[in-house]
């Protein structure tokens, strides 16, 4: 009877090592899971949602400095805080803070605007034009006391890594000066991602329509993989500028003498060349939402 299990206990191992080399590589091409969305329509069947939500997965697309090592940090709860000047009078401060995970954008303060943006800072994504604005003031943003997580994307003629990116050596710069930084920066795989799933959702080729995407863009497309739910607060919907008696703000909270945000995204949204379509992007949000848990805050959204 003894030499009939051996055999059979050489197969299962064998069975179980495959299965586990299987897994691993699986797991480490995350990829993999949108290939067979790519040749369909992202209508109801947004790509985002076929993915189970997976804790502790390596985010492949974001990478380290100087270390080269891929983001890793997943939230139950994500709230995302606008830059928009919606968030002023709100007090949406203390539900803000009350968040695992609070994400914020480009270099919107926290200091000064606690009662209605919040105190804490998880994970902040930046643009590499936004780059120059954060080294104004390193130790606030880089130093010591701060834990945050910098996730900066931008076009490879600026984040190349041999030696001629200038925001690269920005980046690598600052992480020299404060080791103890945080940064991760888009790789360039995920950067055409990212410019695919606007034309997979808007029809429209980003380069050849002229359209820069937007911070909000890169940030909501992280999110949708690192979070179970997001909160986001201060962002207005496709239509909220056609609406009678809208409110007008200033474009950012932190900026009072700014713009009015509404006549700024329709600035963008018409511009031939070099605008941010931020009005397009709102609409795609709003049909992302109907297949994720997202809920928008200040003011709410009326998904139809």
């Amino acid at each position: 009877i003894v030499w009939l299990w051996k055999p059979l206990i050489a197969t299962s191992l064998i069975v179980a090592v495959s299965l586990f080399v299987v897994m691993v590589n699986y797991s480490e091409k995350p990829y993999i899971l949108l290939q067979p969305v790519f040749g369909q329509t992202f209508s109801s069947h947004w790509m985002f949602s076929k993915q189970p939500y997976k804790a502790f997965k390596p985010h492949l697309g974001y990478v380290s400095i100087p270390k080269q090592e891929p983001l890793k940090l997943h939230c139950e709860l994500c709230s995302i805080v606008s830059s928009s000047g919606q968030m002023l009078g709100q007090g949406a401060g203390p539900q803000i803070d009350r968040s695992p995970c609070i994400w914020r954008m480009n270099n919107a303060p926290t200091r000064g605007f606690e009662h209605d943006v919040g105190r804490q800072t998880t994970l902040r994504v930046v643009s590499h034009t936004s780059v120059p604005l954060l080294l104004q003031k390193p130790q606030y943003f880089f130093g010591q006391g701060n834990d945050t997580i910098y996730v900066v994307w931008g076009p490879l003629r600026n984040m190349r890594k041999d030696g001629k990116g200038i925001v690269y050596n920005m980046l690598r710069q600052a992480a020299e000066n404060y080791p103890h930084a945080r940064i991760y920066v888009t790789t360039e795989d995920r950067m055409n991602y990212c410019d695919m799933v606007f034309k997979k959702e808007t029809g429209k080729d980003r380069i050849q329509s002229g359209s820069y995407l937007s911070t909000g863009w890169f940030t909501l497309i992280l999110a949708m993989d690192m979070c179970k739910e997001i909160h986001i607060y201060g962002m207005i919907n496709d239509t909220y500028c056609k609406t009678e008696g809208y409110r007008k703000v200033p474009y950012h909270y932190y900026e009072a003498g700014s713009r009015d945000e509404c006549a700024e995204y329709l600035l963008h949204e018409s511009a031939p060349y070099g605008g941010h379509r931020f009005i397009t992007e709102k609409s795609v949000f709003a049909k992302w939402a109907k297949t994720h848990a997202i809920k928008f805050f200040n003011p709410p959204w009326q998904l139809s």
